[in-house]
C-alpha cells in the first residue's frame, strides 16, 4: 500500500474531511501540521492553491482539495463510500455539490461583527437545514444520509455538523433542533469515531479557542468550559 501523509492545520475542517475518509477505509496515515500564519516553502511548492489539505503520497504524488481527495480514495480503496447506483451515485454528489453553501448559510452568524448581523445571519440558518431535512426524510435516511451505510455525503457534512454543534454550546441559536433529522444526523456524526482526529473534548477546545481568536461578536461568548446542550 502506498504510504500516505496528510498535510493540515489542526482545526481545518477541509482536512478533517480527508481523515474522515481514510479512516472509514482503515487507511494507514500520518498527519503532518502545518501553520495558517507560517506556510512553509516547500508547501506552497505542492499546493497551487497554498490551501489545505494536500495528500502526499509516497512522498511524490500530491493531491489537492478535500472533494478530489475523497473521490480518488473512494475510487482505490475499499469499502465504496458511494453508492454503487449511478442515480443514487448522482444524487449524492449533488448533495455533496450542495454543502459549502450549506456551510455558509450555517455558520454565518460566527463570522459577523455585531448583534444585527448576527441576527440576520441566524435567519438564514432555517432554510439550509430545510433542504436537508427534506432530503433526509426522502431518502429514508438515518442515522446518516443515506440510512445505515455511510457514505461521502456523511464525511463531507461531519466536520461542519460538528462544529454547528460547537456554535450552539457557544451562543445557541436553537434552529437545529427544528429539524430533528438533521439534528439526529449531526449527534450520530459527531459520535463517529472517525469522525475525529483528536479527542473530542481537546478538539471543541482548540475550536473554541479560535473562534475567541477571531474577535467576532460571537466570541465574547466562548467561556473556557463548553455549555451542556
Amino acid at each position: 500500500m502506498a504510504n500516505y501523509r496528510l498535510v493540515s492545520f489542526k482545526t481545518c475542517p477541509w482536512v478533517q474531511r480527508a481523515a474522515i475518509v481514510l479512516r472509514e477505509k482503515k487507511i494507514p496515515f500520518e498527519f503532518q501540521h502545518i501553520e495558517p500564519d507560517n506556510r512553509p516553502d516547500w508547501f506552497r511548492a505542492i499546493s497551487p492553491h497554498n490551501k489545505v489539505p494536500v495528500l502526499r503520497i509516497d512522498d511524490r504524488i500530491s493531491l489537492f482539495e478535500s472533494a478530489s481527495i475523497a473521490e480518488y480514495l473512494d475510487e482505490t480503496h475499499a469499502p465504496r463510500l458511494h453508492p454503487e447506483d449511478p442515480v443514487e451515485r448522482a444524487i449524492n454528489r449533488a448533495w455533496i455539490e450542495y454543502m459549502p453553501t450549506f456551510v455558509d448559510l450555517t455558520s454565518g452568524h460566527a463570522y459577523v461583527d455585531s448583534e444585527a448581523e448576527f441576527e440576520k445571519a441566524v435567519a438564514a440558518v432555517p432554510g439550509a437545514f430545510a433542504k436537508l431535512e427534506t432530503a433526509i426524510e426522502a431518502r429514508k435516511g438515518g442515522p446518516f444520509f443515506n440510512g445505515a451505510r455511510y457514505s461521502l455525503v456523511d464525511a463531507a457534512y461531519a466536520p461542519f455538523l460538528q462544529r454547528h454543534l460547537f456554535l450552539e454550546r457557544i451562543r445557541k441559536i436553537g434552529q437545529i433542533d427544528r429539524f430533528p433529522r438533521v439534528k439526529a444526523w449531526a449527534v450520530a456524526l459527531s459520535e463517529r469515531p472517525s469522525t475525529h482526529s483528536f479527542p473530542p473534548a481537546e478538539f471543541e477546545a482548540m475550536y473554541r479557542a479560535s473562534v475567541k481568536k477571531r474577535n467576532k461578536w460571537i466570541s465574547q461568548f466562548v467561556t473556557e468550559k463548553a455549555a451542556a446542550e
